[in-house]
């Protein structure tokens, strides 16, 4: 009797500590800012952290560590990450999922993760406010500095050519910024919002006013290769929205089981194929 008093004793005392911990590691979780997991993810690929000034702003770059010398260029692009909660501007944008960190660490190239303004603890700067992360997210102000910062790259890398990734928002991004850097030589998004007008309407909205549309802007030059990849099951950016701003049929890339997360990385290396093909 005594023995299996002891052992029930024995797991009411487990039921209770369990979740105890649980609890004490979602509390200790919840210490960690959002830039600070963000990091802590790219060191554990062992990217290499830096910190650039562009055309008004300071963006965090993260280098995947591959050989420097090639004459191509690969930068990645994030996505909008959390803009709003409740209904107001965040605090902190920077994405909570590291899905591009996924991206670029399977990239063999050598390849950067060029953060926005304000992006990955850098919110607090004085020329940061919550308008460049909401409706100005794609200004020309976010874009000018996002191509100044790669024209940097270019000139001090001595790279001839440069192909650009971009997820979600961030694809929208890479459309606007490769206008405006001339080794500019492909671009591939992926579940890309690439007419933002599409977009809000679609979404029911308010339309960013303060932000250029890709849509709306002169074609890239005939020469920037383009692949734009959709997933079929996308409820955040729709299909259509992808089409709207793709330069042309043959450019869009549909994969119907997708959505906006899942499962790029699985597709990665088929798209890094095809734009080794063309030499980048």
């Amino acid at each position: 009797m005594s023995s299996a008093a002891g052992n029930h004793d024995g797991r009411g005392l487990r039921r209770s500590v369990v979740p105890a911990l649980a609890a004490l590691a979602v509390w200790l979780g919840g210490c960690t800012t959002a830039p600070e997991r963000f990091a802590e993810t790219a060191a554990s690929f062992g990217f290499e952290r830096q910190v650039a000034t562009g055309a008004g702003f300071r963006h965090v770059l993260y280098w995947n560590g591959r050989d420097r010398a090639s004459g191509v260029l690969h930068v990645y692009v994030d996505g909008d990450g959390t803009v709003e909660i409740g209904g107001y501007p965040a605090a902190e944008p920077t994405p909570r999922n590291p899905l591009m960190l996924r991206l670029l660490d399977l990239d063999p190239g050598p390849a950067v993760l060029v953060g926005r303004p304000c992006y990955y603890g850098l919110a607090t700067d004085p020329s940061c406010r919550p308008e460049l992360w909401t409706d100005a997210r794609y200004s020309e102000a976010v874009v000018a500095s996002m191509a100044a910062v790669v024209r940097q790259l270019v000139s001090q890398g001595a790279y001839r050519q440069v192909a650009w990734f971009g997820h979600s928002g961030g694809g929208t991004l890479a459309m606007l910024a490769a206008a405006r850097v001339p080794e500019s030589a492909a671009v591939a998004t992926v579940a890309a919002n690439l007419d933002i007008d599409a977009w809000t309407d679609a979404r029911g909205a308010r339309r960013l006013a303060g932000s250029l549309n890709p849509a709306r802007q002169p074609a890239l030059p005939a020469a920037v290769m383009q692949r734009h990849y959709a997933g079929g099951r996308d409820e955040i950016v729709p299909l259509d929205v992808t089409r709207r701003g793709a330069a042309s049929a043959a450019d869009l890339r549909v994969v119907a089981d997708y959505d906006h997360r899942c499962c790029w990385e699985e597709l990665w290396p088929a798209v890094l194929a095809d734009i080794a093909e063309a030499g980048l």
